[in-house]
């Protein structure tokens, strides 16, 4: 059902098509041609080898299944681990008079809302980022395959980057659909005193308030801040994880203990999530301050903040958003591992 590049990508723990041979040393796959005999190709021998090590069929709707249920750990459960970092980047967004700093925000909150008002738009953020997460990570793989059969196998390991981002950017859109009522909702909640303080007293104020249109007026500015974002986190992610093994890891991949391939990953992600949050927090800030307000739109509240009032906030992005990107990836990589063992 699949093209060969499905089987060699398969043996991939990150599922790059080709990197896992070349990162055993395996180099090009043009300069292995078929023998004189007619039997295939040493890497795909290999690549073939390394599947029989899993439990489900590359490409089956077990395996989609398996990426999504891991997008929901990795990003539900992470994101709701940092909502106080969230909670005072929010607010230095939409009130940057209030909260001039993070560390000011986070004095400012505790003095006025205690320890648990740091944990404000826990339950949207663990449903909203859960649900994103199944998109995102199951989709981007649904994705990749279509693409590399779309294009070919030669074609796939040349345009590699290219292909990183257009299934990336084509998960996103369907995953910014799912997070776009609970992301209003957790704004709502975070950024207005008094307005509601659970998910509970939100949602049906919101709705009654302006209907649907309550919870999906920020996706169109939430595609600008996540589809940049999750390109940038999955192509700097591969790219960088393979210029890791090729100029700073001593030994290649398949020598590396598990542990040490974590440790890359977790390296590569925290790269990545910086750049992420740099080309993505203009349209964060516009987020923000859309989901707080009634009324207004995404270009009218994008000229009234001007350009200095987009980058408020974008230390506290940076450490969340690094820290969010290889903790989701670490936890990918993790979770295949684990599966690999099994």
């Amino acid at each position: 059902m699949f093209s060969s590049v499905a089987h060699l990508a398969r043996a991939n723990p990150f599922n790059t098509p080709h990197l896992q041979l070349l990162h055993d040393g395996l180099g090009d796959l043009r300069s292995n041609p078929p023998g004189p005999t007619g039997q295939p190709r040493r890497p795909r021998n290999l690549a073939a080898a390394a599947v029989e090590e899993y439990s489900c069929e590359f490409g089956s709707a077990k395996y989609y299944a398996l990426c999504g249920f891991g997008g929901v750990l990795s990003c539900g459960l992470t994101h709701t681990a940092v909502v106080p970092l969230d909670l005072v980047k929010c607010r230095m967004q939409v009130d940057p008079q209030k909260y001039k700093g993070i560390f000011n925000g986070f004095s400012v909150t505790l003095k006025e809302d205690g320890v648990r008002g740091l944990a404000k738009g826990w339950a949207p953020t663990f449903i909203g980022y859960s649900m994103q997460g199944l998109c995102k990570f199951g989709f981007y793989e649904v994705f990749k395959v279509l693409y590399s059969n779309m294009l070919g196998e030669e074609n796939t390991y040349l345009w590699r980057t290219s292909l990183y981002l257009a299934a990336s950017a084509s998960a996103e859109f369907f995953a910014d659909i799912a997070l776009a009522p609970m992301e209003a909702a957790k704004v709502r909640i975070q950024t207005q005193p008094g307005y509601a303080n659970t998910l509970r007293d939100a949602a049906p104020k919101m709705y009654k308030e302006e209907g649907l249109k309550a919870f999906y007026k920020g996706v169109a500015p939430l595609w600008m801040r996540q589809i940049p974002y999750t390109m940038m986190k999955f192509a700097c992610f591969e790219r960088t994880v393979e210029a890791l093994y090729k100029f700073v890891v001593p030994k290649p991949r398949s020598e590396c203990s598990k542990p040490e391939q974590l440790v890359v990953t977790f390296i590569a992600g925290y790269i990545a999530g910086v750049f992420c949050a740099i080309v993505s927090h203009p349209a964060d800030s516009v987020v923000s301050v859309l989901n707080k307000e009634k009324g207004s739109s995404a270009s009218q509240v994008l000229k009234r903040l001007g350009f200095k009032g987009v980058w408020k906030g974008l230390f506290a992005r940076i450490i969340m958003i690094g820290t969010l990107t290889a903790l989701h990836l670490g936890d990918r990589a993790r979770l295949r591992l684990k599966k690999k063992k099994e």
